[in-house]
């Protein structure tokens, strides 16, 4: 059974989150040759002051 696990920021909505789920279902599912009902996804959504760029939270850079 495929599992990807995916981190992003928060403050995407939820229909942007069931789009990447079903989007990276089908890749997985066709890159591995496995039945979609197999693959898992994991979404971690996180703080920005919790998410660093170039030595900065992404909340203090305004992302």
């Amino acid at each position: 059974m495929p599992v990807a696990q995916i981190h992003i920021m928060e403050g995407r909505s939820d229909e942007q989150k069931e789009q990447l789920i079903a989007e990276v279902t089908s890749a997985i599912a066709r890159s591995l040759d496995s039945p979609e009902a197999n693959v898992r996804v994991i979404i971690t959504e996180m703080p920005k002051q919790h998410f660093g760029i170039g030595g900065q939270s992404a909340k203090k850079l305004g992302r």
